[in-house]
């Protein structure tokens, strides 16, 4: 038997890593920007985190949600305080694919409509309801293929009222700050527009936070910069710090009664010491603080460079715009100068996603690498 292909892969296997850096078997070492598709949020390795996990194995590692676990109620004690969401209650699962999927459902038993409206480059999962709002004709397969999802441009509010007004739509799902797609971000008016609109004809907001959330903007969800209030908010990555877990924050005002969710693995007892772990280091290091600090820094000296064009994102979630396309430039930045990058739907994007941790030294070292191969 052997594996199925799931992306082109470097022949580079991470054996072990520590803090903003990844370790091969051979001893190479190399700077991670990538943070495992914007997983990584407190650091490889952190005490902080490596203690908690072990500590929990040490009790319970695992048992089903038909019995009390007291860590559920506590992660979603520290999520209030930290994110400011008062007005919620806490789903847990495993994924933001999951995140999305049970976000999108719920949106549908609470208005009982089954359109939704997205935006063209989102990305939003590789389950069904989740591939149906991505922009992607790539990963529907026809079994996928939802004709109910109409994907419309970003920041377009003549076309989203003509779709909303309808009041068909069970739900708009958005990237405040959109990942995979490209770096793009509306102005702050749009979002409040469509705060208006989805409240206007009945429609429910979906945040969807799954990459740009747990701190990564310098905001703890991106969609707090606009000041909108969601009616759902799903999240992931950072959530876990590597360990695998998601969660859909559900506003008090949506219907939510038992059963219409359902999870075997969400909230477990190690998935929850995972990410009160990040949650204390978040607070505790102001990675938050760091993450506006040092992107801005990071942002400032990129945007030197006269081969880039553009400098997109904001905190640790940046993109570098080029007039051509990048694979080549990645590839030495990865062989050449041991610098892990992200790709991008966009051919002429490099993304940073590092972890939140990262300093203005290792900031230096891209630095040093882009100016001898540009």
């Amino acid at each position: 038997m052997r594996m199925f292909d799931v992306y082109n892969v470097y022949p580079i296997a991470p054996y072990r890593a520590t803090n903003v850096y990844v370790y091969d078997e051979q001893g190479n070492e190399y700077l991670d920007l990538y943070g495992g598709h914007a997983v990584i949020s407190i650091g490889h390795s952190h005490p902080v985190y490596v203690q908690s996990l072990k500590a929990q194995l040490d009790k319970i590692g695992f048992y089903s949600n038909a019995v009390v676990n007291p860590l559920q109620e506590e992660l979603a004690k520290k999520l209030t305080e930290f994110s400011g969401c008062t007005d919620y209650k806490l789903f847990l699962c495993n994924s933001g694919a999951e995140a999305n999927e049970n976000a999108l459902k719920l949106a549908s038993f609470h208005t009982e409509r089954k359109k939704v409206l997205a935006f063209k480059n989102g990305f939003h999962g590789r389950t069904s309801a989740a591939v149906a709002a991505t922009d992607n004709p790539g990963i529907i397969s026809p079994l996928n293929a939802n004709h109910d999802v109409i994907h419309v441009q970003l920041g377009d509010l003549d076309s989203i009222e003509k779709i909303l007004k309808n009041r068909e739509c069970c739900a708009v799902i958005v990237e405040c700050l959109q990942g995979i797609g490209g770096l793009d971000e509306a102005d702050s008016e749009f979002y409040i527009q469509l705060d208006k609109l989805c409240n206007l004809y009945g429609t429910l907001l979906i945040a969807d936070e799954v990459q740009s959330g747990f701190g990564r903007t310098g905001e703890f969800f991106a969609f707090q910069k606009h000041g909108l209030n969601p009616h759902l908010i799903s999240m992931a990555k950072g959530m876990g710090n590597g360990f695998p877990v998601g969660g859909v924050l559900i506003h008090d005002t949506i219907d939510a009664k038992k059963g219409m969710l359902g999870t075997t693995f969400g909230g477990n007892h190690l998935a929850c010491a995972a990410s009160i772990a990040v949650l204390k280091v978040l607070e505790s290091e102001s990675l938050m603080d760091n993450a506006i600090s040092v992107g801005q820094y990071l942002k400032e000296q990129l945007s030197l460079f006269p081969a880039i064009k553009e400098v997109k994102g904001r905190g640790l979630m940046l993109g570098m715009k080029f007039d051509f396309k990048t694979t080549d430039l990645r590839k030495k930045l990865l062989f050449d100068h041991k610098i892990f990058t992200g790709s991008s739907n966009d051919p002429n994007l490099i993304r940073i996603l590092p972890p939140l941790t990262l300093q203005k030294k290792h900031v230096n070292e891209l630095l040093d690498a882009l100016n001898q191969l540009l």
